[in-house]
């Protein structure tokens, strides 16, 4: 691809798998947004929604697979979209850069904030006497952000092993949630319950309201491109890559369908669920009692901090891919590399502050956690959508690699490439009414600072020294750099 080796090759087929399948993390994605979903559309979008919206993740998968496999590098989606383009290659690669920089920084940050969520409702449980505040829950995001920048600061060992233990704790932990919604619970709702629609969004229209709540799926099936971005730590990079990919999103689906329905078949006070402070953590109270439901969330937090930690690491290395190129501001900074560790230390806590700096808003905003998951969800489709895109665009031209779809790539591209615009679009309109201070989604706000300050930026200077992923020479030249 052009770049000498700084990064060292200790991902097997398995820990590239486990980088994504983590990310996506289906306890941590179903547990931190079912109340929005509870809230926006009810059980029918819910269950429904979760089986349209995982197929329209696969097709987004498959064609950034296909990517992946011809173009296995950190730099991932922007050094693939430089490469694609016609033309104006420096552009498109930069602001796909850019747009996945926002959306791995949401993740992270979303992540975080859910976790703080969950260990203050565990705490709450715990003593009774304890009060979740807004500023609480900031203040607990920053501690987990410095602990998940310390583990990533350690060797790419450290963060394998962890991804390894992540993924057993997710599948182990999702068997036991569900037996026990399955065999606890005296009564349970009946089959028919899966159609039953809500709407407390405040907005009449039901469709629109059910929409919003497709967020839900939308929100647990982000950070696939994970395995993309680990792609030079990862041996047999054009096969193992793109399969870590299609196979977290296939996993994660028929599991986190098991769950969410294990979750909605055991509610039982609606109206009341609903309008808790953690509606998931209500179910499992009074379907399970507090003894129970406080073991099973611990399950549940466990689940979110490897779903930060992995989110960090994937976010970690894409600061350090784009850095590399030139990109960033302090970009000798952000893509040099520990001699000791053999990893990029300064792009992780510059990821930790971005993410801290995102939900600062959560301070005094009460729907801070569903705008920064717009900011992730909106922020990294749209960066999977260009070089989905331009693939796309450049027909049989396209050069693919060992795993590749055939005929089937052009289809399936169109089809990723719609649905990104349709649910970009949609995350970004309002999501409660009235609309206020308070419940403002500032999703859009967050993406288009960050994209103004990209196309100042690119305008004032970058457009004359960046022109898209660096080459440091040919195949020979850059192997015998690899050996200094």
């Amino acid at each position: 691809m052009g770049y000498p080796r700084k990064l060292t090759r200790r991902f097997r087929a398995f820990d590239n798998f486990a980088i994504s399948f983590t990310i996506i993390n289906i306890i941590s994605g179903i547990f931190s947004s079912f109340g929005m979903g509870m809230n926006a559309g009810g059980p029918r979008i819910l269950v429904f929604g979760w089986i349209g919206v995982s197929v329209m993740v696969l097709f987004v998968g498959a064609a950034m697979a296909e990517i992946a496999s011809a173009y296995p590098t950190s730099g991932a989606l922007y050094f693939s979209a430089g490469k694609l383009a016609k033309k104006h290659k420096g552009a498109w690669s930069w602001y796909t850069g850019w747009l996945n920089f926002v959306g791995q920084i949401g993740g992270t940050a979303a992540t975080g904030y859910a976790a703080a969520t969950f260990i203050q409702a565990y705490v709450s449980m715990q003593w009774s006497s304890y009060h979740p505040t807004l500023q609480q829950t900031v203040l607990i995001t920053a501690g987990i952000l410095v602990v998940q920048a310390l583990a990533n600061t350690y060797t790419v060992q450290l963060v394998a092993i962890l991804n390894r233990i992540s993924v057993w704790w997710l599948l182990v932990g999702m068997v036991i949630i569900v037996t026990t919604l399955i065999v606890v619970p005296d009564q349970h709702q009946s089959a028919g319950f899966v159609t039953h629609y809500a709407n407390n969004t405040g907005f009449e229209n039901a469709i629109y309201a059910g929409m919003l709540g497709l967020l839900v799926t939308s929100w647990t099936f982000t950070g696939f491109d994970g395995s993309f971005h680990m792609s030079e730590e990862t041996v047999k990079a054009t096969v193992n890559a793109p399969k870590g990919i299609v196979r977290a999103i296939g996993y994660s689906a028929v599991t986190g369908l098991l769950l969410m329905l294990a979750l909605v078949y055991a509610i039982r006070d609606y109206g009341k669920e609903a309008g808790a402070d953690a509606p998931p953590v209500q179910v499992l109270i009074d379907a399970l009692g507090t003894g129970t439901a406080k073991m099973l969330l611990l399950i549940v937090i466990g689940a979110m901090l490897f779903c930060g930690l992995a989110n960090m690491t994937s976010n970690t290395r894409q600061i350090f891919a784009f850095s590399r190129d030139g990109a960033m501001p302090g970009s000798r900074l952000w893509h040099s590399v520990s001699p000791r560790t053999r990893t990029p230390v300064k792009a992780v806590w510059l990821a930790a502050a971005c993410s801290l700096v995102l939900v600062v808003p959560g301070w005094w905003s009460h729907v801070a956690f569903s705008a920064v998951v717009s900011v992730n969800v909106v922020g990294l489709f749209l960066a999977y959508a260009v070089p989905i895109f331009l693939r796309l665009r450049l027909g049989d031209a396209f050069q693919p690699g060992p795993w590749n779809l055939g005929r089937w790539g052009k289809p399936v591209a169109a089809i990723a490439v719609l649905w990104i615009v349709f649910s970009s679009v949609l995350f970004m309109l309002p999501q409660v009414s009235p609309i206020d201070a308070t419940s403002f989604n500032y999703a859009p706000i967050a993406l288009a600072v960050v994209l103004t300050i990209a196309t100042v930026w690119w305008f004032a200077t970058a457009r004359r020294r960046f022109q898209g992923p660096v080459s440091y020479g040919r195949p020979d030249e850059v192997a015998a750099m690899d050996l200094i």
